[in-house]
Formats: C-alpha cells, sequence, structure tokens
C-alpha cells in the first residue's frame, strides 16, 4: 500500500509530465479504468481517454506551478497555477496570447496508480484573456 507521500509524489510528477505533454508517460501513471471529472465531455476511460485529452488539447507550451498540495487517504489535493500559450481554447484563436489561470485537481490514487481525477478551472477567465465578451 502507497503512503500518502507516495501518492503526492505520483500527483506533482503527474503535472509535472502534464507540462511536458508526455501523454504515454501519463498513461502509465493512469489506471485502466480512468477517468476525469470536469475535463472535456465523454472522455474514454484509462489510456484512451489521456490521448483524447490532449489531442482535444491540441499545441500548447505550458508551465504547471504548485501553490498547495494536501492529502489525506487515498486523495491528493493540487492547486496549480498554469502560464500557457496554446494555439485555441474552447474554439478561441490564441493569437500567442498568454494565458495565466489557476486550476484544482483532486486524484484518487491507489496502488500507485491515478483512478480517478476531477478538474476545476478558471476557463472563464482563460476566454477572457484570450479577447472573448460578455455582453
Amino acid at each position: 500500500m502507497a503512503s500518502i507521500e507516495d501518492n503526492k509524489r505520483i500527483a506533482q510528477r503527474w503535472l509535472e509530465l502534464v507540462s511536458e505533454h508526455a501523454v504515454e508517460e501519463i498513461c502509465q501513471m493512469t489506471a485502466p479504468t480512468w477517468t476525469m471529472h470536469g475535463g472535456p465531455p465523454k472522455l474514454p476511460a484509462g489510456s484512451e481517454g489521456v490521448r483524447e485529452l490532449f489531442r482535444q488539447i491540441g499545441s500548447i507550451d505550458q508551465t504547471w506551478t504548485i501553490e498547495d498540495m494536501i492529502a489525506e487517504g487515498d486523495k491528493v489535493v493540487i492547486r496549480a497555477t498554469n502560464t500557457c500559450v496554446q494555439e485555441n481554447f474552447l474554439g478561441i484563436p490564441g493569437h500567442g496570447r498568454q494565458q495565466v489561470f489557476t486550476a484544482m485537481f483532486i486524484h484518487r490514487i491507489t496502488d500507485g496508480v491515478i483512478h480517478e481525477t476531477w478538474r476545476n478551472a478558471d476557463d472563464l477567465g482563460r476566454v477572457l484573456q484570450l479577447g472573448a465578451r460578455i455582453v
């Protein structure tokens, strides 16, 4: 059984790999039944879901910075800041603009692999940074 500290290292490494766009390494860290809540709808389970997630993200240069990490039992919560330049986000062209936003992830980790991920990010702030306007 993995310790809380082991789970924290796994969650931290996951976010580092997301920054590196290291899809296949992330696949190795996820259970065959992995699911993401709060991400794109209808992602398949497991590695295929990870690959589809990154296909939908598309071209991106990003760095995640962990601000807080809290763990208890089989869950690790990360609050992080992302600095990125993305080709487009939710259909809005990036035009090379840098975006900075915060997100929280909760991972359920057992036996050294991530089984579930919950995501809550400031997507509204991102689209406003890209020039979207609220009318």
